[in-house]
């Protein structure tokens, strides 16, 4: 998984971009703003943080964007680490105080469209800097906006029950292409924390029918790429993206997802996986 992103992939991942903004915005349209996505957010709350996230990575990718209204953004940037962003997000959402629907749903169509027409003819390996200190490219920085929009869109959707099915092809773009990209140029200060450092290397694969494997090292508290003819001591293969996003997010228990078969753990050491799941881990 050292290769740079194909053409073809980067056109995947900003078409999904482009076709999951429209859903979300569908979705939250017909839900009730005050309605609860989450235990502390409101659908509108949910709206305003996503809208967030486009509108500062439109930031990262033109630098003459209006700047996020947030005293003192960037210089905390470089020390938010996965268990802070939690709240990262809070500061920026109470700075941003905007919570009428349709302004908030104009806005993130803007600087969604704007995203993707500023990357439309850019690498999708040109890196832009992100949260902690890692370096992201910008086909991992559509990908992880797809996987906020399918997240979130998930939380707005159980609010009201209505069905929210995550596409396979889409979701897996969060691996393939934020996660694996992140390691391949650089996370910084992202995963500090988590599991201590092992003198004991521990290599697990990650795969499904939408995207080609990726295989990951963790040695001594650092995550790279896997020589390619290292054997794996876990594998989660033939999982579902959708599922496998949803149990790194909180949102479904690990119990779940493998005793209804969207995730299945095997290999000859599956056992050192929750610890390194405890370093190479996600906000939830």
């Amino acid at each position: 998984m050292a290769a740079t992103v194909s053409e073809e992939r980067w056109r995947v991942a900003r078409t999904a971009l482009a076709d999951q903004t429209g859903r979300f915005l569908d979705l939250v349209r017909a839900t009730p703003p005050e309605a609860m996505a989450t235990a502390h957010w409101s659908v509108a709350d949910t709206l305003a943080h996503v809208g967030s996230l486009a509108w500062y990575y439109v930031c990262l990718v033109d630098p003459e964007h209006p700047p996020l209204p947030v005293p003192g953004l960037h210089p905390q940037l470089p020390d938010v680490t996965v268990d802070t962003v939690a709240d990262f997000n809070d500061v920026l959402l109470r700075h941003l105080t905007e919570r009428e629907p349709q302004a908030l749903a104009d806005r993130l169509r803007a600087d969604v469209g704007q995203l993707l027409a500023a990357c439309e003819h850019r690498r999708p390996d040109e890196t832009v800097p992100w949260l902690g200190g890692a370096r992201v490219p910008l086909a991992g920085l559509c990908a992880h906006l797809v996987n906020e929009l399918l997240i979130h869109g998930r939380d707005v959707a159980r609010a009201t029950g209505r069905p929210w099915p995550i596409p396979g092809r889409d979701a897996a773009l969060f691996m393939e292409l934020f996660l694996a990209g992140v390691v391949r140029h650089g996370y910084g200060r992202l995963i500090d924390g988590g599991a201590p450092p092992s003198e004991r290397p521990v290599v697990v694969e990650f795969g499904s029918a939408y995207a080609a494997p990726v295989r990951l090292l963790l040695h001594r508290g650092r995550m790279t790429f896997a020589d390619p003819g290292a054997r794996p001591d876990a594998r989660i293969v033939d999982h579902h993206p959708g599922t496998l996003n949803l149990v790194m997010f909180g949102r479904v228990s690990r119990t779940r997802a493998v005793l209804t078969g969207k995730v299945r753990v095997s290999g000859r050491r599956p056992w050192l996986l929750p610890g390194f799941l405890r370093k190479f881990r996600t906000p939830s």
